[in-house]
């Protein structure tokens, strides 16, 4: 929160990543260790558009996968947290707006959670919002909490 400046916006919409990537991460039952390093990642994933406004002019994904490493290595420095975490955290946060080739399901919900709130705030309509649950959604809760919160689809399984 401290990192982002007082930019309510920033902040809100990483809490609500985390929120999602940790109750996706829970229900799709990560092990202890991917799942504090998804939680981990969602808190950062973002790190790099306070940059990438400035240098750039905008926060675009490609963009922030471009910036994230020089900015996240730093600051995960600060944390006593294990190095193969950190690596995995870098790795996902750099390819957080990258759809092909998801390596592993740590990298695939945070996908999801990301785009959860994403499509908020961006105001996707239905149908764009079906197509991407069709091309990138995998997860079983990932795609409940889609279909509930944009299609008004509830399924009770």
């Amino acid at each position: 929160i401290d990192y982002s400046q007082g930019n309510q916006e920033d902040v809100a919409h990483f809490l609500k990543v985390y929120a999602y990537a940790r109750a996706i991460g829970l229900l799709e039952g990560l092990d202890q260790e991917n799942q504090e390093t998804l939680e981990v990642a969602a808190i950062v994933h973002d790190i790099a558009c306070p940059v990438c406004r400035e240098k750039y002019g905008s926060a675009a994904g490609h963009l922030q996968e471009q910036e994230s490493e020089a900015v996240l290595r730093p600051f995960l420095a600060r944390f006593p947290l294990p190095e193969a975490m950190i690596e995995r955290v870098v790795r996902l946060v750099c390819r957080h707006h990258t759809y092909a080739n998801v390596d592993g399901l740590d990298c695939q919900i945070l996908l999801e959670a990301d785009y959860l709130v994403n499509a908020h705030e961006m105001g996707q309509n239905q149908q764009a919002v079906e197509s991407f649950r069709e091309k990138v959604f995998r997860t079983q809760a990932g795609r409940k909490l889609l279909n509930s919160l944009y299609l008004n689809t509830r399924t009770d399984e």
